[in-house]
C-alpha cells in the first residue's frame, strides 16, 4: 500500500506538519534529530510525494500539455522532427520542475477541452497550421497560457518560437546554385501566403533572385512530409523532372525518402541528382550518403520555447514578440557539382 504522509508521522511521533516542512525542506523550526529522524523513516519506508497534494497546496499543477494535430482519432501527426522537438521540451521542463502531458487535437474544440480538463498550467501548440492558430481566442484557452513552435500566425495569444526558415532555405538554394545547379527541385507540403513552408519557399526563391537568375516554376513537388511521399517523388524524377539536377526537400525525412525513390529508379545520389534537406535530424548522419542539410538548434528552440512559456505562467505577461533561431548548412555527401 502507499506510504502517506500520517505513516511517517505517526511513525516520527510528530505532526503531518512537521513531515511536510522536512520533506518540502522548511526546516527552520524543526530539531536536527527531528529531521534525521524523519529522514530516515521516509527513507525506510520509501515514501514519495504525491504529487496531485503538492498542486493542491501550490494552487499548481506542474503539468504542460503538449498539443499536437491528431489527422483523426487514432493518429497524431509526430514527425521525426517533432519528436525530436518534444523530446527537448520534455528534458528542459523537468529540469525545472515541470510534467509533459502529450495530447493529440482531432478537433478545435478540444484544444479548450485538454487546457482545462486537465488543469494545465500551460501549454505548447505544435504543428498547427497558422490559420488553426489565428482562431484561438481567450475564451478558448481559458486562462492558460500557451505558446506556438514554429508559427508565423499573429496571434498575440500564441506568440512563440521559430527557426529563421527563410534564411535556412535560402542557404540550401545558395549553396546548389554555387555548386553549378540551376534546375533545381522544390519538393514540400502546400502552402499558402504564411507559414513555416511559404517562408522556406520566398527564400529559396530570393537566393535565385539574388544570384540573377529565374526558377523555373514547374520544378515543384507538392507532397507530404513523409518518407513515402519521399520515396514517390524519388521514384518518378527523372521521368517528371528529367533535366532537374538537384532537390530541396523542406524536410530531412522527406529528403532521405526521395534519395531512396531516386537510388531505386536506377539513378544515384548526388552524381545523377543532389539533395539538401532541412533540420539536420540525427537520421541525416545514418543514411548513405549522408545528407547535406540545413541545421536548426532544436535544443535551443526547445529551451527558448520552455523559457517563454515558464516566464509567461509566472509573471502572467505575454511574450511581446516570437523568438527566431538561427540556422547553418551542414554539408556532407548528398550534394556535389552537376554532371558536365
Amino acid at each position: 500500500m502507499r506510504v502517506t504522509l500520517r505513516d511517517i508521522a505517526d511513525e516520527a511521533g510528530v505532526s503531518m506538519m512537521t513531515v511536510s516542512n522536512v520533506v518540502n525542506g522548511n526546516k527552520a523550526r524543526v530539531s536536527p534529530e527531528t529531521i534525521e529522524r524523519v529522514r530516515r523513516i521516509v527513507a525506510e519506508r520509501g515514501y514519495v510525494p504525491s504529487a496531485s497534494a503538492r498542486s493542491l497546496a501550490a494552487k499548481s499543477s506542474r503539468l504542460i500539455g503538449l498539443l499536437v494535430p491528431a489527422a483523426d482519432e487514432d493518429s497524431m501527426m509526430i514527425s521525426p522532427h517533432n519528436v525530436a522537438i518534444a523530446g527537448q521540451i520534455e528534458r528542459e521542463l523537468r529540469k525545472r520542475g515541470y510534467h509533459l502531458l502529450l495530447r493529440g487535437i482531432a478537433h478545435p474544440d478540444e484544444v479548450t477541452e485538454a487546457l482545462q480538463s486537465w488543469s494545465l498550467d500551460g501549454a505548447v501548440l505544435l504543428g498547427f497550421l497558422d490559420e488553426e492558430l489565428d482562431r484561438i481566442s481567450k475564451a478558448t484557452i481559458g486562462g492558460v497560457r500557451v505558446l506556438a513552435v514554429d508559427s508565423y500566425s499573429k496571434n498575440r495569444i500564441t506568440t512563440g518560437v521559430r527557426a529563421d526558415d527563410f534564411a535556412g532555405a535560402k542557404l540550401a538554394a545558395e549553396h546548389l546554385i554555387a555548386l553549378g545547379h540551376r534546375r533545381i527541385l522544390f519538393a514540400g507540403p502546400s502552402f499558402s501566403d504564411v507559414g513555416v513552408v511559404h517562408q522556406r519557399f520566398e527564400g529559396f526563391l530570393d537566393a535565385f533572385a539574388d544570384a540573377g537568375l529565374t526558377w523555373d516554376d514547374d520544378l515543384i513537388e507538392t507532397v507530404n512530409t513523409t518518407h513515402a511521399d519521399g520515396l514517390e517523388v524519388g521514384l518518378r524524377l527523372l521521368t517528371a523532372h528529367p533535366r532537374a539536377t538537384a532537390v530541396f526537400a523542406t524536410a530531412d525525412i522527406l529528403a532521405i525518402g526521395i534519395m531512396e525513390g531516386i537510388a531505386d529508379s536506377g539513378a544515384s545520389v548526388p552524381e545523377d541528382v543532389s539533395v539538401i534537406g532541412f533540420d539536420n535530424l540525427d537520421l541525416c548522419a545514418y543514411v548513405t550518403p549522408k545528407l547535406t542539410t540545413i541545421a536548426q538548434d532544436i535544443g535551443e528552440k526547445a529551451a527558448t520555447a520552455v523559457r517563454m512559456l515558464i516566464g509567461s505562467i509566472e509573471t502572467g505577461k505575454q511574450p511581446r514578440k516570437a523568438v527566431t533561431i538561427g540556422v547553418d548548412l551542414v554539408e556532407r555527401a548528398s550534394t556535389t557539382r552537376p554532371r558536365t
